[in-house]
Order: structure tokens, then sequence, then C-alpha cells
């Protein structure tokens, strides 16, 4: 059976290819860790994709900004419907409609058995933590795909109680996988609670998701900023405040805003690719947001950090950035004791309850962060819009099942 799947074509190009249909074995192929080939998943299941989304740390592997090599199948947001089951899986069943977290994690380990699944010991042979479809972090295969396979599926997915719900609410539901969990993570980071002043910086996807997830949390203001005028349209159609950075330092707009130059919580939603603010904001300045987000977070306060920073950037501003070293003002931070929450969002701490309010009506992720569904066929096409920054959250729907 075939599986069309979209792959990194090089720098700036992705394409639709025919890939083999997923077995209960990880095989060869472009990224894929010489250790993990060969490897047995008889706890895996097989899904027939119903939502797979184009993510933002996507798109830092289609610009060439990482290691990634060409031929690498994308796509680490899944929600799909179980086709086949591995003969160790016991509570799944064909049939069932589940969420995939991003991160790939075994269940066994040290960190997973303390909800570090983000960093679990055992499915990445080069390094703590694993994803579907992305640059050293094992080589599982992306499930921007019509089917993929799942290892430790009793574990890692999130079985949804009714199929038909599902299927009406799946624009939100998809979001489960990465974004929503990503962007709450960042706001429970950041240290955002009941009347909570909130800074966001940036407006793509987690961005939003961070800003819905502050609201969600009791925050009193949530203040986006970006340099997209049509994102930052987006925010506000939810109730944000927001501030365009190129007009000059966030800090100057949030007092205009708050009437202190200061907020409660910063969530750094930009990552390695942040470019300069004011008449800096053509430039790329990879350790700007952070910088910010030292000044203007008061003293004592928490700094959540769901941005992507990489160890390898080939296409960085200078030699220290391209290993990941930054000019960080740390001093700053360590002088006002600021706490940093880094790294991939545990999305399994998360999920569940965000499921709940999904199903139950307490948020409309899909709508603040504009989910548009486009057939597999358009993922180029979506990539390509994603990348000169529309204000959309481009879900791929390879079998049709996503209602219009």
């Amino acid at each position: 059976m075939s599986n069309l799947a979209v792959s990194y074509a090089g720098p700036g190009k992705v394409e639709l290819i025919d890939t083999p249909y997923p077995e209960f074995e990880l095989k060869d192929g472009p990224g894929v860790n010489p250790a993990n080939v060969g490897r047995k998943v008889p706890h895996g299941v097989i899904l027939r994709t119903v939502a797979t989304n184009i993510c933002g740390s996507d798109q830092h592997m289609v610009r060439g900004r990482t290691t990634a090599p060409e031929g690498l199948v994308l796509g680490h947001e899944i929600t799909g419907e179980v086709v086949e089951v591995g003969p160790d899986v016991e509570f799944l069943k064909v049939g069932d409609m589940v969420s995939v977290p991003f991160n790939i994690s075994c269940g066994r380990c040290r960190n997973c058995k303390e909800g570090q699944t983000g960093i679990c010991l055992n499915v990445n042979p080069d390094r703590p933590g694993s994803a579907y479809g992305y640059v050293d972090m094992g080589g599982w295969v992306g499930g921007q795909a019509e089917y993929v396979l799942v290892p430790y599926a009793d574990w890692n997915a999130l079985k949804f109680p009714d199929r038909d719900q599902a299927l009406e609410k799946i624009l939100d539901l998809t979001m489960l996988s990465d974004i929503f969990p990503t962007g709450f993570h960042g706001a429970v980071g950041a240290g955002v609670t009941v009347g909570s002043t909130v800074y966001v910086a940036g407006a793509g996807p987690v961005g939003l998701a961070a800003a819905t997830s502050a609201q969600l949390l009791g925050a009193a203001v949530v203040i986006v900023g970006d340099l997209n005028a049509d994102r930052l349209a987006q925010a506000r159609s939810f109730g944000c405040e927001t501030i365009d950075v190129s007009l000059g330092d966030p800090k100057d707009q949030i007092e205009q805003l708050l009437g202190v130059p200061e907020v409660d919580c910063a969530i750094d939603a930009v990552g390695f690719e942040a470019r300069g603010h004011g008449h800096g904001a053509a430039s790329e300045q990879p350790a700007t947001v952070l910088n910010s987000m030292m000044d203007i977070t008061r003293a004592g306060g928490s700094i959540g950090i769901p941005g992507l920073y990489v160890t390898g950037d080939p296409g960085a501003v200078d030699e220290a950035a391209k290993v990941g070293s930054l000019s960080m003002s740390f001093g700053l931070g360590w002088a006002k004791s600021h706490t940093f929450v880094t790294g991939q969002c545990p999305v399994m701490k998360y999920h569940r309850g965000l499921m709940q309010a999904i199903l139950n009506d307490k948020v409309s992720i899909a709508k603040n962060v504009n989910a548009t569904a486009i057939p597999l066929s358009e993922a180029p096409q979506g990539y390509a819009a994603f990348d000169e920054g529309a204000a959309q959250k481009f879900v791929l729907d390879p079998h049709g099942m996503i209602r219009r």
C-alpha cells in the first residue's frame, strides 16, 4: 500500500513523495539514527492520519536552518484513527480516534515516570527527547502522511471519548498534539495565574496558543508583540492587547498599556530566528527576545520559553549562533532573580485537561489560531504561505475527513 507524505527537499522546498506503508519496525531512511534501524515496535499502532499540522518548528528545517537531511518525512502534530495494533498493545483498538503527543516517550524510563516525557531516555540514541519527523530526534518517521506508526501507543496516545464528537471538534482537538500544550506549558512556566499581566513575544500559532492559555489560566491582561500586522490582528480578535515591536522597545509600549514598564510573566514564542526591535526589526538578532524579556519581567518573575532554540544552525548570523551560543544579558536575569523554563513541552502533562476544556466548550483554540484545513496535496502551498507570514494555522487533511 502506498503512503503519500510530505518531505523536506532542500532549503525552501517541500515535496510530496510516495513512501512505504508503516510496519511495526523502524526502517532505515533519511534522518533515522543508525542505532534505531531495525528497532521492533510491537507496542505500536498504525494510524490513518485524520489531521496533521504544519508547525513553525517544521519551518526552521524547511528554511535550511537546521542540519535536517533532504528526504526527511516531516510532521510531528498528529491526530488519527487506529487501523492496526501491534501484538503488545492492550488498551487501544481499531477505530479509536487519538491525539499523539509530538514527544515520543517510552513510559518506562526515570524521566517518563517523573512526567518529563519531553526528555525520554529510551527513544533517541543521541540525546534525551524525541519527536516524529524531526532532525536529530532519532529518526521516527513524520506524520504529514496518509499513515503513520506510533510507538508505545498505550502510553503515548490520548483516546478521544467519542468518535463523532471528535470529528465535530477536530480542528480544535488537532492542536492537542503540540501547539496548545506547548503554549500552555509556556504560560505555566511563566507563572501565569489569576490577575497576572502577561507579555507574549510572537503572534504565530504557538504565541496565540500561549495567549489563549494565559487567558484560560486567569490572566488580567495578555499583551502580544510581533512585527506582522495580520497576526497581531488575529491576537486582538480574541481579546489580547498588542504591540508592534517594529515601532520600538516593547518596554515603552507596555508602559503605555499598563502604566508600568513591566509585566508579571513573559513567554518567548519566537525562538532562535528572532529579529531586532525598532529600527533593528529587519535584521536577525537571535537573543533579542530573551534579553527583552529579562528587561520587562518584574523582579522575581518567571519567563516561559516554548520558542525553539537549537544547538546547530547553519544559517545563523555569526559563528557563535551557529552552535547555539547567544549574547544573552544573563546577569540581568540573575540580578532580578528570574526563573527560566525551557525545553520541549511534556505534552502528556497537559493534553487530557486541555482536551476536556475543548470538549466542554471552555476554549476555542482553533478559532484563536485561525485553523485552516487544506488537502495533503496542498502542503507545499501551505508551507509557502506560512513562511510568508499568513495569520493561519494550516491543518493538513490527508483523507478528506475534516468538515469544511
